[in-house]
Formats: structure tokens, C-alpha cells, sequence
């Protein structure tokens, strides 16, 4: 008995050290990148990292989002707006991420967009209405993490993406579920890709939060306005009740 407590202390002693090990350390100066910083998760990480002492860059779709978090945080976190779904946003706010790393790269890019909306039956869909979650919660991220590539070589940094795991069940249909799944693909390629240059890429798969991101009144007007944009006979074949249930 007396041998089993002192193995399990032992092992318990050489789990700290290895944990320990593996902490980063010297947070100041190192640059990270969040982007959907206006609420939710992306929110929460911009406070507590700048807290920590991380140089936190955070983007923001609204100018107001920015406002509201650089009120609650240190001087050092900057903010910067972007719309993922185009193109020169993506880039103004790329060229701003490398003046503000000065040359040092960028030490971290964690990567949390929610297009959500709109989700339903596949057959109410139009192309555009993939695109509308699509071009930003894939495609947006997939063009910001090309073009910040370069800093985060330059930094030995990591890519964190932040997966809610609810969109890696292909409960309706719309663009979530495949953005999701398309996230965790990219990922796992950049991850064996990246290795060579010491880039460590991960990805979380979070739970559901209501963190303001989703909005159950937002969903059922969408649902209604597609309902209401079916040709007579598509919706006769689905009914009333389909719709209501």
C-alpha cells in the first residue's frame, strides 16, 4: 500500500513538472489576433487574455463592439473592424495586424466566427443563402488565416479555431454544419502542414453557449421569410404542420 501512494504521488509530481513545462511564459509583448470580438466567446477571450498580459488584438464587425470593449480593457488591446465575407476588410485589417506586431510576428490567431443564419429544410435554400454563412464562417476565416500565415511562421505561433461542436451535427440544413466541418478539415491539414515551420495549429470543439450569438427570434423570422418565398408547390408538399412543427 505504502509502494502504491508513493508511485501515485510520484506520478503526480512528474505530471506537474511536465504540465508546468509546457506553460507559456513572458506573455508581454506576445501578439494575439481574435477575431468576432463583439460578443460571446470571441468577447470573453479579448478580456481574459488581455488580462493575462497578452498584447490583444481584437476584431470587431461593428465599430461599436470595439468601442464597448476597449472601455472594459487595458490600453494596450487594440481594436480593428472586419467583415469576413469581404475581401478588403480582410486585408485593411491585415495590414493593421502587422504594423501593430512591429516585426515580431504574430504570437497567436484564434479564429471565432458564427454565421449562423439561415438554417432550414435544404430544399427552402438558395445558393445564396450558403454563401451568406459560408463566406464567413468558412471562407472569411480560411482567407484571413493565408494572409496572417506569414506573421505567425515568423512568431513559431499557434492557430487556435474555435468550433462550436453542435455544428458538427448535421441537425438542418444551410451553410452551419458544412462551415463547421470544413473548419476541422482545413485544420487538421494546416496542422500537418504547418509542423515543419513550427506552428502548432488546434482546434476546441466548445459547447453551446447563449452567449448572444444566437437568437432563436432571428431564426424564426428567416424561417418565416423562406416559408413565405417557396414556390405553391413546394410548400403544399410540405404543409402547414411541417412549417409550424
Amino acid at each position: 500500500l505504502h509502494i502504491a501512494i508513493l508511485a501515485s504521488i510520484l506520478s503526480l509530481i512528474i505530471y506537474w513538472l511536465i504540465r508546468d513545462s509546457q506553460r507559456v511564459r513572458h506573455l508581454n509583448g506576445k501578439h494575439v489576433f481574435i477575431t468576432g470580438c463583439d460578443t460571446g466567446l470571441g468577447n470573453s477571450l479579448a478580456k481574459c487574455l488581455d488580462k493575462r498580459g497578452f498584447s490583444v488584438i481584437a476584431a470587431c464587425a461593428t465599430e461599436k463592439g470595439g468601442r464597448e470593449l476597449q472601455s472594459c480593457c487595458s490600453l494596450s488591446l487594440k481594436t480593428v473592424n472586419l467583415n469576413l465575407a469581404d475581401s478588403s476588410s480582410i486585408a485593411r485589417a491585415v495590414v493593421f495586424v502587422t504594423e501593430e506586431t512591429a516585426g515580431k510576428g504574430l504570437f497567436g490567431l484564434m479564429s471565432n466566427a458564427e454565421g449562423t443564419v439561415p438554417v432550414a429544410p435544404t430544399e427552402w435554400l438558395r445558393i445564396e443563402d450558403f454563401h451568406s454563412v459560408l463566406d464567413v464562417s468558412l471562407l472569411g476565416l480560411i482567407e484571413i488565416t493565408l494572409k496572417l500565415l506569414p506573421l505567425l511562421k515568423k512568431a513559431e505561433g499557434r492557430v487556435i479555431n474555435l468550433i462550436n461542436a453542435k455544428g458538427l451535427m448535421a441537425f438542418a440544413g444551410g451553410g452551419y454544419s458544412l462551415s463547421k466541418w470544413g473548419m476541422e478539415a482545413f485544420s487538421d491539414t494546416l496542422r500537418i502542414e504547418m509542423q515543419h515551420f513550427g506552428v502548432k495549429v488546434s482546434t476546441v470543439e466548445h459547447g453551446f453557449f447563449m452567449a448572444g450569438a444566437v437568437n432563436s427570434d432571428v431564426v424564426e423570422k428567416y424561417l418565416l421569410r423562406l416559408w413565405n418565398r417557396l414556390t405553391p408547390e413546394i410548400r403544399d408538399s410540405y404543409g402547414e404542420k411541417y412549417f409550424v412543427e
